[in-house]
């Protein structure tokens, strides 16, 4: 072995980087029975809020699988990239993955305390979105209220449904258009983004969430 390879292995900054993609598909392995993917009762995020690509079929048979005694493969999932941008006190946030984009937008923005009724600056918030819509041609919109876990279920569910009422009354009336379909749903304090143990948290899971296909997604 040359002075040159010695050095290399010797330096940390010489370590190769591994393809995104290759980290992706491994963390699909089940290694000695263990479960190395979530269960799919349950879901992250509400059923329907996202559409996702097909899965790969992977042959864990294949002989140019190698892989230790005993190991097998977990069943084939795609991992979506996805981009999430939030503004810095948290009150927007945008996740966007190859076929979906979603806008979630903090209560306080929108509402006052308790209540489903618009304040005056909503409708400037709801119109970056409706800009959005509009760009990606979309014609399925999904506008989902969520609210943290203070209070009863039922008036969260009840809350969350109005909150989510009056955003799509904005957007339908901003669109006017009546080839876009809309899924409006209460979720109450269901799939939280954030701990509600903190007061930072229950503010980032009081939300409206805008989502809708994109890039040809069905």
């Amino acid at each position: 072995m040359g002075a040159e390879a010695a050095r290399r292995r010797r330096d940390p900054r010489s370590v190769v980087a591994v393809p995104l993609a290759v980290v992706l598909l491994f963390t699909g392995l089940q290694l000695g029975g263990a479960s190395g993917a979530a269960a799919e009762d349950d879901p992250s995020e509400p059923p329907g809020s996202a559409p996702t690509s097909a899965a790969p079929v992977i042959d864990g048979g294949s002989p140019g699988l190698k892989m230790r005694e005993g190991a097998t493969l977990a069943s084939s999932r795609v991992l979506d990239i996805v981009s999430i941008v939030e503004t810095e006190g948290g009150e927007e946030r945008r996740e966007e993955t190859p076929v979906s984009l979603k806008f979630a937008l903090q209560a306080e923005v929108l509402f006052g305390k308790d209540s489903a009724k618009l304040t005056s600056q909503a409708g400037g918030r709801i119109s970056s979105i409706v800009a959005e819509v509009r760009r990606h041609k979309a014609t399925r919109l999904r506008v989902f209220g969520f609210t943290d876990d203070l209070g009863t279920y039922e008036h969260g569910k009840v809350l969350s449904k109005k909150r989510a009422d009056a955003v799509h009354g904005v957007l339908s009336q901003q669109l006017n258009d009546a080839g876009i379909t809309y899924e409006v749903r209460g979720y109450s304090e269901d799939y939280p983004i954030a701990d509600n143990s903190s007061e930072e948290g229950r503010r980032k899971n009081r939300r409206v969430e805008v989502s809708f296909p994109t890039g040809g997604a069905g």
